[in-house]
């Protein structure tokens, strides 16, 4: 009788711990990442990319959806975490964010949740109508462009974060420039004078469309720059995304479909 006590107790301590364990454990300590803002800034700016396809965890390590799971971010107390696990696989996790951490984290992971949770949520609808005429004269529409990939970014002048990436942007156009079915153009807030005199000391080559303040407000209602957006063939918002290193990671899925 003992003997089969045992052995129950051993079974229902592993059955425990594979439910807590069976995606990994997490790959920093969740407490300690909370220490300070630039601890847990460096850790979510290079691990956490939430525009990713991946398996979202609530607390209890239960699967939920990425929905979810984002809402929770914008509207909740929670910190994103990534289990170990194999390279190509991602399974992120929600933990609490402890009374003592700094409120600055809560606010920015609230910030961070919210505007994928918006981003998320354009994926599979229509891109809004549009019919541009960019810098060198050229008119683009929504049906000139069908049957290609558009890969579109959204800035102005004056956004730090949008001219830092220019480099890095610029070397995916050429990376790709041999694949005539995928189109750069991006959209900018500012005149065509404006532009002409700044691209010439900082060039960009994507095609470059002037004066699309009111556009961008209005009908992509965008709060956040850089954004890129991601258009499969068919002119549907396939992703949008905050940054190039998102933007590299979506781009190289979707030209492969």
């Amino acid at each position: 009788m003992k003997k089969s006590f045992i052995i129950l107790i051993t079974f229902l301590v592993s059955t425990l711990s594979f439910s807590q364990n069976k995606f990994g454990n997490p790959e920093v300590d969740p407490i300690q990442i909370q220490k300070t803002y630039p601890e847990w800034s460096v850790y979510q700016n290079k691990k956490i990319m939430l525009s990713r396809d991946f398996t979202a965890l609530d607390e209890a390590s239960k699967e939920i959806t990425k929905e979810a799971f984002l809402d929770k971010l914008a509207n909740e107390n929670y910190i994103p975490i990534r289990l170990k696990s194999e390279e190509s696989a991602y399974f992120y996790k929600l933990f609490k964010i402890l009374p003592k951490t700094d409120t600055s984290i809560k606010a920015t992971i609230n910030q961070i949740g919210f505007d994928a949770y918006k981003n998320y949520k354009m994926e599979g609808t229509a891109f809004p109508k549009f019919s541009f005429k960019d810098l060198d004269g050229n008119l683009v529409t929504n049906e000139s462009m069908k049957g290609k990939i558009i890969v579109i970014k959204c800035w102005y002048i004056h956004c730090t974060p949008c001219i830092r990436e220019f480099p890095q942007v610029n070397k995916l156009v050429s990376a790709y420039k041999d694949r005539k079915d995928i189109v750069f153009m991006s959209l900018a807030e500012d005149s065509a004078e404006q532009l002409k005199t700044f691209l010439a000391r900082k060039p960009l080559l994507y095609s470059v469309i002037p004066d699309m303040k009111v556009y961008m407000n209005e009908s992509l209602q965008l709060n956040s720059f850089p954004t890129h957006f991601i258009l499969n063939k068919e002119g549907m918002i396939a992703k949008v995304l905050p940054n190039f290193e998102s933007l590299e990671v979506a781009l190289e899925k979707e030209s492969k479909l």
